[in-house]
């Protein structure tokens, strides 16, 4: 079992910058952040592969975030720029002890789940 819990998140102006942490009690092959807005369904944001640092994004958000991991401290990060309000969300991050093949931004195959820290972005 993984624990994971995340911080960081809150009420920002469009433009402006937040970056998120998930504490975990240990990596796991892939780690990721994931957002679900009102009404929407639940997307990948970001992925990296613990085993040699591959990252992946979304096309909607590649260029303004970037994730990063602190092997120290168990810690997961999404450093987020130039946010805008259609990256209004809840915001989770999850963990998958699978190696995956094919779509890494796919939420369904990830088992462990944080409870989520929101993001609001006004314009």
């Amino acid at each position: 079992q993984v624990q994971l819990v995340e911080s960081g998140g809150g009420s920002v102006q469009a433009g402006g910058s937040l970056r998120l942490s998930c504490a975990a009690s240990r990596f796991t092959s892939t780690m990721g952040w994931f957002r679900q807005a009102p009404g929407k369904e639940r997307e990948g944001v970001a992925v990296i592969r613990t085993s040699n640092s591959m990252t992946y994004y979304s096309d909607s958000v590649k260029g303004r975030f970037t994730i990063s991991r602190d092997n120290v401290r168990n810690t997961l990060y999404l450093q987020m720029n130039n946010l805008k309000p259609e990256d209004t969300a809840m915001y989770y991050c999850a963990g998958t002890s699978s190696y995956l093949y094919g779509d890494l931004l796919f939420s369904g195959a990830y088992m462990y789940w944080g409870q989520g820290t929101q993001v609001t972005v006004s314009s």
